[in-house]
């Protein structure tokens, strides 16, 4: 028990739930329903996201001897080489499985993994370090859009998705880099602002094309009165489409003030009082708030299914982090 919760922490199975999202995101952003190479495309960004973590702390390991001492490489429940070996083999695994999903679900992946071990092997502790987390979770949300649409092309249409989602990710990791010693009030409010503009883009609709309907009648010739019609409406609908778009309740803004509510107080607190702890909590909000981002960005994509799906991780990451820190 003792060494299985050893691996817990060390892959951080508590931020797991908010993998799921990226690629069910992607396909509703591309405008595709979720198949068979979603499926693929989200086990290879589970491998892909446990590499990173079991990478992360194979190469902090002596930074987390002298800072954290109870994380599991430093305590000694697992040994540094057992570390490296699972994150090498979670990448190869995680790259096979994008290979299930086509060749270019399989290029996406691999820039992916690429980006990943960048980070944690030279990029982390530098000034790149914020967009390249940004950027391995953008490409994880691209991962599903390809792996779902039929051409790379048509995948381009979650490009605006991914860019919100990797907007989120370099404020959380800007964050992060607080938080084992505090004392940052700036970044905590230039998060908190980047949160409230995402929130806000993600509450106005996207216009969606009208649904196809029967070809236009051919013109008729003008006669010199007017024919009644055989159906007469007392109040005619000059827009044939709006019931059609109108008739479901939109959950955009909705789901776009419950990712805002989830680190916005932590944020602000983190700010007011910039402790190591309350920074850590603020990281750990923002965390579990790429649950409803995700939601949201499917649910302005029209995919109202996948968006309450989402949401149904919500209380798995709770759980899960009362257990196991995500961070």
């Amino acid at each position: 028990m003792t060494r299985t919760r050893a691996w817990a922490e060390l892959l951080r199975v508590s931020a797991l739930a908010s993998v799921p999202g990226d690629a069910l995101a992607g396909a509703a952003t591309a405008g595709t329903r979720p198949g068979r190479d979603t499926l693929w495309a989200i086990a290879a960004s589970l491998c892909l996201y446990e590499a990173g973590m079991a990478l992360n702390d194979w190469a902090d390991r002596d930074e987390d001897a002298a800072e954290r001492p109870h994380r599991p490489l430093p305590s000694g429940r697992i040994t540094p080489a057992a570390a490296l070996a699972a994150s090498a083999a979670l990448t190869a695994t995680g790259l096979g499985l994008a290979s299930r999903a086509g060749r270019p679900a399989l290029a996406v992946a691999s820039a992916l993994a690429t980006t990943v071990w960048a980070y944690d092997l030279g990029l982390k502790h530098t000034p790149a370090g914020p967009a390249t987390m940004a950027t391995a979770r953008a490409l994880d949300l691209l991962l599903g859009a390809t792996a779902t649409t039929p051409t790379p092309r048509r995948a381009l249409r979650s490009l605006p998705a991914a860019a919100l989602l990797g907007a989120h990710t370099y404020a959380v990791t800007a964050v992060s880099r607080h938080e084992t010693h505090g004392g940052s009030t700036r970044t905590p409010l230039a998060a908190l602002a980047v949160t409230l503009t995402i929130a806000g883009t993600l509450s106005t609709r996207t216009p969606q094309p009208p649904p196809p309907g029967p070809p236009a009648p051919r013109p008729r010739p003008a006669l010199p009165f007017p024919t009644p019609s055989p159906h007469p409406r007392s109040h005619p609908d000059p827009h044939p489409g709006a019931l059609h778009s109108s008739g479901r309740p939109h959950l955009g803004p909705l789901l776009a003030l419950a990712y805002a509510r989830t680190p916005a107080t932590l944020l602000l607190h983190a700010a007011l009082n910039p402790s190591a702890a309350l920074t850590e909590r603020a990281v750990g909000g923002g965390i579990r708030a790429t649950i409803p981002l995700q939601a949201a960005l499917a649910a302005r994509a029209g995919a109202t299914g996948t968006a309450l799906g989402l949401l149904g991780l919500v209380p798995l990451a709770r759980a899960l982090a009362r257990k196991v820190s995500p961070t």
